[in-house]
């Protein structure tokens, strides 16, 4: 393949042009971060696992008309995708209290709430992507309010896909975040989920046995972030299990 120039490197992900106008190859790297870079390492096999993961979800959104900006996995580490103006915000979803939440809160980890609530992050590394209101995101630019009512939208259409999808398997999902995009048709733009829907970005728990199987896994040292991933990726028929062997092999 012929060397592409490189747009951008995140922790999880590098971006370079891609091979038609309007479209990126996203690659997926095996680091993996936690505390905002604080603590790093790199997982064999983490990006494989992502972005198939990160495949099927956004296969399964398109499905039902949710809009992405996935277009085709290319190989076991990259995806062809839309390119699109990034909106600068985490879009978080939480239906049970984890994290940053119970700490924030004082609320028990695990506490199921009332009713999915969604929060904004403003994705900045160097300020730790700090949480910010619906005022901030409306005085600052960020997006408008119609944007706003778009997103929440889509946010809630994310949720109700990845819990049912989760809850078939066993797993329950108790938190996640994606970002959006703006993508221009004529003149008229409309928004999309862009970047990723992996364990990276999930809080997935064992419906049974409360076990982690998502980065918290890492964050919290308790165990192997692969075998909690391929775990995931078994479930839901991404890869064949093992039968034995050492390694299970990914669906073509």
């Amino acid at each position: 393949m012929a060397r592409r120039k490189k747009i951008y490197e995140g922790k999880a992900k590098i971006l370079y042009e891609g091979p038609e106008p309007g479209t990126i190859v996203q690659y997926f790297k095996d680091d993996a971060t936690a505390f905002n870079a604080q603590k790093k390492d790199v997982i064999e096999g983490k990006g494989v696992l992502n972005n198939r993961l990160s495949e099927f979800f956004m296969t399964g959104l398109a499905n039902i008309g949710v809009p992405t900006h996935f277009i085709r996995r290319l190989n076991m580490r990259e995806q062809l995708v839309r390119s699109c103006e990034i909106i600068p915000l985490e879009i978080i979803v939480r239906n049970t209290a984890a994290g940053s939440m119970s700490k924030r809160l004082g609320i028990e980890e695990g506490t199921q709430l009332p009713r999915p609530i969604v929060e904004y992050c403003l994705k900045n590394d160097e300020l730790g992507d700090p949480l910010v209101s619906e005022e901030h995101i409306a005085a600052f630019g960020w997006a408008s309010q119609q944007d706003m009512d778009d997103i929440v939208h889509l946010a809630l259409r994310v949720n109700d896909f990845l819990s049912g999808v989760m809850l078939a398997v066993g797993i329950k999902l108790v938190d996640f975040k994606i970002e959006v995009g703006r993508v221009y048709e004529g003149d008229f733009q409309r928004l999309i989920v862009a970047d990723e829907i992996s364990p990276d970005s999930c809080r997935l728990w064992d419906i049974e046995t409360g076990k982690h199987l998502d980065k918290d896994v890492f964050r919290r040292d308790l165990g192997s972030l692969t075998d909690a991933y391929t775990e995931v990726a078994q479930r839901l028929g991404v890869m064949p299990r093992s039968n034995g062997a050492t390694k299970p092999t990914l669906i073509n």
